[in-house]
């Protein structure tokens, strides 16, 4: 099969979809692999990287999508690369496509056949796609959280971890699955006292299990985000329904609650957005306030530190692409029912059920 990894065009995206050792685990199955020039460079891969492994390097994008079947990316793709798809092109990327009906729209009319990363879901329920850049996404929501808490970024000037003698930051993590663990060990390493909410209760007894002393568990319901709201620093929404857009959790009505100078980090955003008042940002302006409440809504956390993104993200999705590309998409999708899930949209088909009822297709 002929492979294609175009160079990432969203707003500071600099992760690439496949490592030169990705490139040339997929060479030694008898592929080949096409890899548009500079895609790798801000993950810290030269063109001559890859092309000592064997793969062809092109200088553009158009060249990329003309001449292979299959399409390996990061992140959607954007408007200006929507003509440059080829009806019955296997396309195998994050695309979030709940939170986006115009890219749906766009995805069904190329009749291109897409396959999302975030779900393609295992027996156990595990998202094994989304799990590591969503370890990234959790770590990060802390990181950046921590900083634009901090005065001149107009948050209330508060060191999350507190020093001997004044108290730590408030910090409420809502959704215990992966980016909620990872964003509850990041803070409490930190030194923060957190609070983690999920609906599940055996999650949140594993939870309470794991994670050290500084970190308390709760049931996820109104009633409690809004009695935990008046204390608040920083709240990190971190909730997923798989293939579908995330609820609000925290509603506009729920914002005069909520002093001001703190932040809200949604990495739900992806997914629509779990706090109400949230919409997309970028690397480039992520934060904007509304009632005095920053928000940090950057729909692509994990491109803001791609050479670890890069390679965390080939571990995980190289193994399917090398079953895409040795089978076929039809075939691995029969075999393999993780892959199949992950089908969202075949030849202008909405496949995807979640998907399908969010816009009414």
């Amino acid at each position: 099969m002929k492979i294609g990894v175009p160079k990432e065009v969203k707003n500071n995206e600099n992760r690439v979809s496949l490592t030169p050792g990705g490139a040339q685990a997929l060479i030694q199955h008898g592929h080949e692999v096409y890899i548009q020039s500079s895609a790798g460079i801000n993950s810290g891969f030269s063109d001559e990287t890859y092309a000592k492994v064997g793969a062809k390097v092109l200088s553009e994008a158009k060249d990329i999508y003309a001449n292979t079947e299959m399409i390996f990316k990061v992140k959607e793709p954007i408007e200006s690369e929507y003509e440059l798809i080829r009806p019955g092109q296997l396309l195998f990327t994050y695309f979030h496509f709940a939170a986006d009906e115009s890219l749906t729209r766009a995805m069904m009319k190329s009749n291109a056949v897409c396959l999302a990363y975030e779900t393609v879901i295992k027996p156990d329920n595990s998202l094994p796609l989304l799990i590591p850049m969503s370890e990234v996404a959790g770590r990060m929501s802390i990181q950046q959280g921590a900083k634009y808490l901090e005065k001149p970024q107009h948050g209330k000037g508060i060191l999350l971890g507190g020093v001997p003698g004044v108290k730590p930051a408030n910090v409420l993590i809502l959704g215990g699955g992966v980016v909620g663990t990872q964003a509850a060990l990041m803070a409490a390493g930190l030194g923060a006292h957190v609070t983690i909410m999920d609906t599940s209760l055996p999650r949140l007894r594993y939870l309470s299990e794991i994670m050290p002393a500084n970190v308390d568990t709760m049931m996820s319901n109104r009633y409690n985000i809004e009695q935990f709201l008046p204390s608040v620093d920083l709240v990190v929404g971190a909730v997923l329904i798989p293939g579908a857009k995330a609820p609000y959790l925290i509603t506009k009505d729920m914002l005069p609650l909520i002093p001001k100078g703190s932040v809200l980090v949604d990495v739900a955003i992806d997914q629509g957005g779990c706090f109400e008042t949230s919409h997309p940002t970028s690397h480039t302006n992520p934060v904007y306030e509304v009632d005095g409440i920053l928000h940090y809504c950057v729909a692509n956390i994990p491109g803001a530190v791609p050479v670890t993104s890069t390679v965390a993200l080939t571990n995980a999705t190289l193994p399917y692409a090398l079953l895409l590309a040795d089978l076929g998409w039809e075939t691995a999708c029969e075999k393999h029912a993780d892959l199949r899930e992950g089908l969202n949209i075949v030849h202008g088909k909405v496949v995807n059920k979640a998907v399908a009822e969010t816009f009414g297709i």
